[in-house]
């Protein structure tokens, strides 16, 4: 492990000269018109982390930091995300459109074997991955314009509020190059740092993507084969339950407790538990299982659901229940559009 060490501090110097060498007149020039995140009151901490506990070379940490550039229109954008600002009757029309779904069916036609064994391998179905990915980046046309370095170190030092969750996110993304041999630069995604076809943050990405094409690496911003597997192990991975349903509509019956709604996005409560309070379902669910009852404010009013188990599972991709409705009811209008395909 001692020579393997040496190996990689001798190739970060390496990487400190070529980040240096070819970037060290633009700082100079640009000095006074950004800041310097090696000279950040909380980066020596930072920096002391990732040498002592991670290995890794001074200086090239140092040089990473003095390169990161600091965005406002990042801080912005944190500042208003959409579920806290919209309905779900608006929210839904952003991410449910007739040109989506039509380029969900030609996503899923141009990968329909990768989407299979993806769902064979996991349990996770071909739809439902389509709809995360179509979702998250309309299926690769939005990955992100933000270099992930800048995303993270604005964030991490810029952003009180979530400042650790956001260095602890830029420590990662550190190792994750370091694994994968990645430019640290090189690599672009959202505001919040998430890379890819799937939005993966580097503890995402370090945690549950995949070599799905045996390639030898882990490649989910170029490589579609590898972010379909990987969309489909971070599901497997937090319990996606096969051939189980993931909503159920909703016949309120008189009387019924409208304070059990909305009251968290884990199932609590049971199928027969949620009857008894007079919210019922029109589907045939089994009375032992686990579920959450929502209501959202749709176009044509009130709408009432009961989330179940593999609704929870989507949440956990982003902790939100108009998000995962939004996925799961596009995966289903592609899916529908696809047996029609079929068929004809």
């Amino acid at each position: 492990m001692i020579g393997h060490d040496v190996k990689i501090q001798n190739k970060q110097r390496h990487t400190v000269k070529k980040i240096l060498g070819g970037a060290l007149a633009a700082l100079l020039l640009s000095a006074t018109a950004q800041a310097d995140y090696s000279n950040n009151p909380g980066a020596e901490a930072f920096i002391k982390t990732m040498v002592e506990k991670h290995n890794f070379d001074r200086e090239w940490v140092m040089a990473v930091l003095k390169q990161a550039e600091p965005k406002q229109s990042i801080l912005d954008a944190m500042s208003r995300p959409a579920e806290s600002v919209m309905t779900w009757g608006r929210y839904r029309n952003i991410f449910i459109q007739d040109s989506r779904v039509s380029q969900g069916v030609e996503f899923w036609k141009a990968h329909r074997e990768e989407l299979a064994r993806a769902e064979k391998e996991t349990g996770v179905p071909a739809s439902m991955i389509v709809g995360i990915i179509g979702v998250e980046t309309r299926f690769g046309r939005n990955m992100g314009s933000y270099r992930v370095v800048d995303a993270l170190a604005t964030l991490g030092f810029d952003f009180p509020r979530r400042s650790k969750f956001f260095l602890g996110q830029l420590e990662e993304y550190m190792l994750m190059v370091r694994e994968q041999d990645i430019e640290p630069f090189s690599l672009k995604g959202s505001y919040a740092g998430a890379m890819g076809y799937g939005q993966f943050i580097p503890s995402s990405y370090r945690a549950y993507a995949v070599d799905f094409d045996g390639d030898g690496k882990i490649d989910i911003v170029n490589n579609t084969v590898d972010a379909i597997g990987s969309v489909a192990n971070y599901f497997k991975r937090h319990g996606w339950r096969s051939g189980e349903p993931v909503v159920a509509s909703v016949v309120l019956k008189e009387g019924a407790d409208h304070s059990l709604f909305n009251a968290g996005l884990k199932p609590v409560k049971t199928v027969a538990q949620l009857k008894q309070a007079g919210i019922a379902s029109d589907q045939k669910l089994a009375p032992e299982q686990k579920a959450t009852a929502m209501k959202l404010d749709g176009e044509k009013g009130d709408e009432y659901w009961i989330g179940l188990q593999n609704f929870y599972v989507i949440t956990r991709y982003n902790h939100s229940a108009m998000y995962a409705m939004a996925a799961y009811q596009l995966s289903q209008l592609i899916a529908a559009e696809m047996r029609e395909a079929t068929e004809s």
